[in-house]
């Protein structure tokens, strides 16, 4: 095949084969780095708070380092909504006031982030 495209298996076509930049949007790639940071972040943050609810109501060992640590950030995390929910069952108050932190970094930063890429 001479000149023109060769689609299967063909000499490759230079002007047609280059491989191609993705585009970006109005503001650059700093605004999709920043809501890619934000995304990470929100979501970072709703899978410790996720597993500490997880480890609790596992009754992972307080002792453990590990465990320990995910139940610092977690509680440094829902800080705020401490005590929102009162309850009996320790369980489940310990699951609403960490999982309504959780929900909301999620849609605040996916919401965000997905805000700042439509710039």
């Amino acid at each position: 095949m001479t000149g023109g495209y060769a689609p299967h298996g063909g000499a490759p076509n230079a002007p047609y084969d280059a491989p191609r930049r993705p585009a970006a949007n109005r503001k650059g790639v700093g605004t999709d780095r920043l809501a890619l940071i934000i995304h990470s972040l929100a979501d970072i943050a709703a899978v410790f708070l996720g597993l500490w609810i997880l480890m609790y109501l596992l009754e992972a060992n307080q002792a453990n380092a590990f465990v320990d640590f995910v139940h610092g950030v977690a509680n440094w995390l829902a800080g705020w909504s401490q005590d929102i929910f009162i309850m009996d069952t320790e369980g489940l108050r310990v699951f609403f006031n960490h999982a309504l932190p959780a929900v909301i970094y999620l849609a605040v930063g996916h919401g965000a982030a997905a805000w700042l890429r439509r710039l």
